[in-house]
């Protein structure tokens, strides 16, 4: 983009808060943005992955400075803000996501964790455990056992298992003194989470956490007493979820999946439906009002309706890092925020790239919301944890159009095509039904129209009425133009000679015309040798005798010495003149 393209689309944002050294590592699913304290100012929650391996804490800011910071077991997976319950003040939950368990946090404080069920264990793995604990087989007979049941692959080993197999042969005796007392259990991991309305519409309605876990299931938890409500299983491991309805009514999934397929997931379906095959890995998902907005690996961006369809495809200068939907209530905005590797933030709305904005380093999660008491606030967070606040201008208006280079925006515009009406069904009916006839009716008329034209040819060829000559010996061609406003013209006569080597000789040209209206100067002319090819200008000046505004025609023809007959006539339209003939 120009420089001057790049500064306008900054002058849409008020730079507000800048911080490189923030020490802010997270993703887009795990910050979000919530009322904690109910006292109408936003604060931003923010799961932090951390430096190391036990570094995860779950911060929230207020305004530029963090107020609260609390440590987590594990890496966080997924950050939601969300009503649990009536109670007056209504101030939400946080729910974080880390690993099989889900935090519940109220007014800042530990509330609730929540544990996804343990999974089936391999009975001939549990055996074989049993068999350690009693020291009846040694460490390297647990490892071969253990890969001959990861080959077979009817049911999944178990962490332990999977972590044993990996170890070196001097390290497998401490392990199994370590582990061989401890129960075996396998146990999934959340990978997405969302939530869902219970019965009402509202904002500040009861929500339902919706997870997904790494072994392809998607379950629905009641908001007070934490238990699975309703549980789906999918072909292949969530990775995005987009949610949309009422538990209680109708709701809708929206889940796109590591194989590379979206499904949906309805309240009447005993199954997913397969909805959207894409063409490589999913790296984010945004539903905007009915459709589906899709970011690709492969650089592109892809639009769906929840049927399926696809609406269009724009390719992206550079890789997705994340994405985010940009929804301005007060204004009734919607659009598109896509991260790219080259530190540029693309606003889109439908295909077209409304605004570029670009960032001091590149964006890994963005959020968009009322921050503080500020609606329009994005909030991003940089590859090398800075943490960036920029705020909307109120005057800032997006226009329908595309900035991007590329085919103009009437091109894309459906057109208006009228109904089909029942005239025009009735027309296509018969058209069907008679078509032979029809057909040949029109090659009747076409052979008739050319009959016709062929006829008129030959009588103006034989009573050399055209201005074409006829004679193959002598073919001749001749135009006239006239110049002037009159009582005066000026006839000009073109005449070629068309043979293609020989030359013409011995011709003349005669003017015929009415006496009583005009008055030629030179009415008859010998001319000379015509080599073939060449343009011979012959010109003559014509007097108008009528001051009537009435026009004739002056016939031209072309004659060879010693024959009677004209080799070509050229009739020549005189037109009225606009002057007196009397001085």
């Amino acid at each position: 983009m120009a420089e001057g393209g790049e500064n306008e689309a900054n002058a849409k944002w008020l730079d507000a808060h800048y911080d490189p050294v923030a020490n802010l590592f997270t993703f887009s699913s795990c910050v979000a943005l919530a009322d904690l304290q109910g006292d109408g100012e936003n604060k931003l929650i923010i799961g932090d992955l951390g430096m190391g391996q036990y570094n995860s804490k779950l911060k929230v800011y207020k305004g530029t400075s963090m107020v609260s910071e609390h440590a987590l077991m594990d890496l966080p997976t997924g950050v939601i803000a969300f009503l649990m319950d009536t109670n007056e003040p209504r101030t939400p939950a946080v729910a974080v996501a880390s690993g099989p368990y889900i935090y519940i946090y109220k007014n800042l404080r530990p509330y609730f964790k929540f544990t996804l069920p343990s999974l089936e264990v391999n009975s001939v793995e549990q055996d074989v455990w049993n068999q350690v604990k009693e020291d009846k087989i040694d460490p390297l007979t647990v490892k071969e056992m253990l890969e001959s049941l990861r080959d077979k692959g009817d049911v999944p080993l178990s962490a332990r298992s999977l972590r044993y197999l990996m170890l070196e042969p001097h390290e497998m005796e401490p392990f199994v003194s370590l582990h061989k007392l401890q129960p075996i259990k396998r146990q999934t991991v959340i990978t997405c989470m969302g939530t869902l309305n219970k019965n009402m519409a509202d904002e500040d309605a009861v929500g339902c956490l919706v997870i997904g876990t790494e072994s392809m299931d998607v379950c629905i938890l009641d908001p007070e007493a934490f238990t699975i409500q309703a549980k789906v299983n999918l072909p292949s491991v969530p990775v995005f979820l987009d949610v949309s309805g009422q538990f209680d009514v109708e709701f809708r999934i929206i889940v796109a999946c590591r194989n590379g397929n979206i499904y949906i997931v309805r309240r009447d379906l005993k199954r997913p439906r397969h909805g959207i095959e894409l063409n490589c890995q999913p790296v984010g998902l945004v539903r905007v009002n009915k459709n589906i907005v899709v970011g690709c690996g492969k650089e592109t961006l892809h639009s769906y309706t929840q049927k399926g369809k696809k609406l269009w495809t724009v390719y992206l200068p550079a890789p997705i890092m994340t994405m985010g939907l940009m929804d301005h209530k007060s204004k009734g905005f919607q659009a598109v925020l896509v991260a790219l590797g080259n530190s540029e933030l693309h606003l889109y709305r439908d295909k077209n790239l409304i605004n570029v904005t670009k960032t001091q380093d590149v964006v890994t999660s963005l959020c968009f919301g009322k921050y503080g008491r500020e609606e329009g606030t994005l909030i991003m967070t940089t590859k090398g944890g800075g943490l960036i606040v920029k705020i909307l201008k109120r005057t800032a208006v997006f226009e329908d159009k595309d900035t991007s280079p590329g085919p103009p925006l009437a091109q894309s515009i459906k057109l208006n095509v009228p109904k089909k009406t029942k005239l025009y069904v009735d027309q296509t009916l018969r058209e069907r039904e008679t078509a032979v006839a029809m057909h040949r009716t029109f090659q009747t008329d076409l052979c008739r129209l050319r009959l016709t034209a062929a006829r008129a040819y030959a009588k103006a060829l034989e009573a050399s009425s055209a201005p074409v000559s006829a004679d193959q010996a002598q073919p001749l061609k001749l135009n006239a133009t006239v110049q002037g406003i009159g009582p005066s013209f000026k006839l000009t006569l073109n005449v070629q000679n068309m043979s293609a080597a020989r030359p013409a000789v011995d011709l003349l040209i005669c003017l015929l015309y009415n006496e009583n209206l005009y008055c030629i100067k030179r009415s008859f002319f010998k001319v000379p040798m015509l080599v073939p090819g060449l343009i011979y200008p012959i010109e003559t000046f014509v007097q108008c005798l009528s001051d009537r505004g009435i026009s004739d025609t002056i016939k031209v023809f072309v004659l060879r010495a010693g024959t009677c007959s004209p080799l070509l006539t050229a009739h020549v339209n005189m037109p009225v003149s606009e002057g007196s003939a009397v001085g």
